[in-house]
């Protein structure tokens, strides 16, 4: 853990430095065009030889998807309580996305115009779920619910194999009761490039949601434009404000519910006016993270990604949170509610002493695919406005086109397209 305090000169330049976070680390964007390339002109040989060298999985064709009956089978060892774990989540996640499902509509803003919107569900999405140490089963409802709300027609979801290309049994419950219509026992770099290409046995998708490691966010921002995108979203991150009231138990153990991640490049940013009170957490830290069982993946991160940061007072913080643009912000002191107001760039911010960061992981409702590395400053979290086609509709009157041809011929001059220009003035020949 790295201490930064305002009273020292290099302050205000290591404050900067956490702000320019590269959203990739260096060097690995080579290896993952690589990767690309290889599935672009391989196709299915390439997954089966990435899946044998990356996941030490071996893949054929025949069993890229997980078969109905092993789905059948892998599910039935699902636990009641993780059943209904599971089915409240993806309920409370459906229930939310349903009000914000956009509507089409019409107006006539002036005499003879019509403008409208329409909107239509993608027909084919994948979801990317994160496995490797942590089968993330709570991404395949925050991306795949939110698919099936939006009435997406075909939902694939792709997530790493395990032993012997075996898919954890939990995940497989929660794509069924997202409404997933294929699971994809690809991984990585790999399996994002087979959806957004396509191979002889993977039909390419529209669209490709949900997090993963750098090597994953470092593959979607190559394929940018090939596909759509949700957001950068890569290794977790959470930032917290506390002031002397809050527990530093509970702001410890926040953090450290974000960096057990495991990929090594999580980072956690503590903030608040009291050197004391970041004494007591990073005390708090150390002593919880010899009780967790991740721990080992802890340790990776709290010499590196762990910062705490001591700031002349709480509002300096709050300026600093909004340059910072965490992904997971919460704010554990007063005027919580009036600070969150204030604050204009995070994935999710969380307020008050009683929501902790992992409600919004699993069960408060918004999806938790955030933007991360800054990214919040220009996107958004995943939403299910973003599984559908907005389309604009035009449809003007005679007397409003001739009424504004005189603009419309004029624009068509300045631009040097007199065809432009001509198809509106012939009607009027």
């Amino acid at each position: 853990m790295r201490t930064f305090k305002h009273t020292q000169s290099d302050f205000t330049a290591r404050l900067q430095e956490l702000i320019d976070r590269p959203a990739v680390p260096p060097g690995i964007e080579e290896r993952v065009a690589e990767i690309i390339e290889a599935v672009a002109r391989e196709g299915d040989a390439a997954i089966s030889r990435y899946a044998r060298e990356i996941d030490q999985v071996e893949l054929t064709s025949e069993n890229f998807t997980v078969q109905p009956r092993e789905i059948k089978n892998s599910t039935e060892k699902v636990s009641s309580s993780l059943r209904r774990a599971i089915e409240l989540a993806a309920a409370q996640i459906k229930q939310l996305a349903r009000h914000r499902v956009p509507v089409a509509w019409r107006q006539s803003p002036r005499p003879g115009v019509e403008l409208g919107e329409t909107f239509h569900p993608l027909s084919r999405v994948g979801a990317y779920v994160p496995g490797g140490t942590a089968p993330l089963v709570s991404t395949v409802l925050h991306t795949a619910a939110l698919a099936s709300a939006a009435g997406v027609e075909e939902i694939i979801l792709t997530t790493p194999p395990g032993p012997e290309g075996s898919v954890d049994p939990a995940i497989l419950f929660a794509a069924m009761e997202s409404g997933t219509e294929q699971v994809m026992r690809l991984g990585g770099v790999y399996g994002v490039a087979a959806l957004a290409l396509g191979t002889e046995t993977v039909k390419n998708v529209e669209k490709i949601v949900g997090p993963g490691n750098a090597y994953v966010t470092a593959a979607k921002r190559q394929l940018y434009g090939r596909v759509a995108l949700d957001m950068v979203a890569g290794p977790s991150e959470i930032m917290v404000i506390g002031d002397e009231q809050a527990d530093p138990r509970w702001a410890a153990a926040d953090m450290l519910s974000q960096i057990e991640h495991g990929s090594g490049h999580e980072q956690a940013v503590l903030a608040s006016d009291s050197e004391t009170w970041l004494r007591q957490v990073a005390d708090e830290v150390e002593k919880q993270c010899a009780q967790l069982s991740r721990g080992d993946f802890i340790r990776q991160c709290l010499e590196q990604g762990v910062y705490l940061l001591c700031f002349p007072d709480l509002r300096e913080a709050a300026d600093f949170a909004g340059a910072y643009a965490p992904e997971h912000l919460e704010l554990m002191c007063a005027g919580a509610d009036e600070m969150a107001s204030e604050i204009k760039a995070a994935g999710a911010i969380f307020i008050g002493p009683w929501t902790p960061e992992p409600v919004g992981d699993f069960v408060a409702g918004p999806s938790h695919v955030l933007p991360t590395a800054g990214a919040a400053r220009f996107f958004s979290g995943l939403t299910v406005e973003q599984f559908f086609r907005r389309i604009s509709v035009v449809k003007y009157e005679r007397e409003a086109l001739q009424r504004e041809l005189p603009a419309i011929t004029a624009l068509a001059e300045a631009e040097g397209l007199s065809a432009h220009g001509r198809s509106a003035a012939i009607r009027f020949e």
